[in-house]
């Protein structure tokens, strides 16, 4: 895949995926692994993708008052260092392209989960006590296989806040883009330990033609794109996206 190519396609990751309140970062890993970029780099790159996505959402949601910090803290604060150990934690280049390409059919399958009305939680309202304890539970694992593939897990905490009717639509907007931020910032952290500092500055080197990309489509997905299509059009959209890099990258 030519640098034009790529970059066109992160511009659509970004734009699709923060127009739903997520980063992308599994996708731009898939997309970067697909065109032959050394696997201990290419999560570096993702994590800091991912960032640049996430950060104004995450603002965005907190100035106007929608983040429910108790809920979105508690989620957050324990999946983090479960994400730390994920970027600490060697893999092999064959484990982490089948680990990848799986959790991208995976977060593509969650995201063609139906999101009915009835099924939405009133915004505001306070989660049923076998919803928080069940989301307390699967932080942790979402947190560590955020951190190992280099992405922030926002992908797959949002379809199971949804489920389980843990808070309205746009509150649980607002915690996944917070939970990606910190996670991709944790998952980063470990991924430089484990592979040395230099690889920041490689990153930043190869990634930031990527970066600028992500910006402008994340800013576009953000502010454009919820007005000019249906949200569920742009969730299937994103789905299939992502189910079909990740069945590319197993296959």
């Amino acid at each position: 895949m030519g640098l034009a190519a790529l970059l066109a396609a992160f511009c659509v990751t970004a734009l699709l995926y923060a127009s739903v309140g997520f980063g992308g970062g599994s996708t731009y890993s898939a997309l970067l692994a697909l065109s032959g970029m050394d696997y201990r780099l290419l999560p570096v790159v993702s994590l800091l993708c991912n960032l640049v996505v996430v950060s104004g959402g995450t603002l965005r949601f907190a100035r106007a008052g929608i983040t429910p910090w108790r809920g979105a803290l508690g989620l957050t604060a324990i999946a983090a260092p479960a994400a730390l150990l994920g970027g600490l934690t060697p893999i092999r280049e064959q484990a982490f392209m089948a680990l990848l390409g799986a959790s991208l059919c995976l977060a593509g399958a969650l995201l063609l989960l139906p999101q009915t009305n009835a099924r939405a939680a009133p915004e505001g309202e306070p989660a049923p006590r076998h919803a928080k304890r069940a989301m307390l539970l699967a932080a942790a694992p979402l947190g560590y296989l955020a951190g190992l593939v280099g992405i922030g897990g926002g992908i797959f905490l949002a379809p199971l806040l949804h489920l389980v009717r843990w808070n309205g639509p746009r509150a649980i907007a607002a915690t996944a883009s917070l939970f990606i931020l910190v996670n991709s910032l944790f998952g980063l952290v470990g991924q430089l330990t484990k592979n040395g500092a230099d690889m920041l500055g490689a990153a930043a080197g190869t990634g930031l033609p990527l970066m600028i990309a992500v910006v402008i489509g994340g800013q576009i997905g953000s502010l454009f794109a919820v007005r000019l299509f249906k949200p569920q059009l742009i969730r299937w959209l994103t789905a299939a996206l992502t189910i079909v890099v990740g069945v590319r990258l197993l296959f």
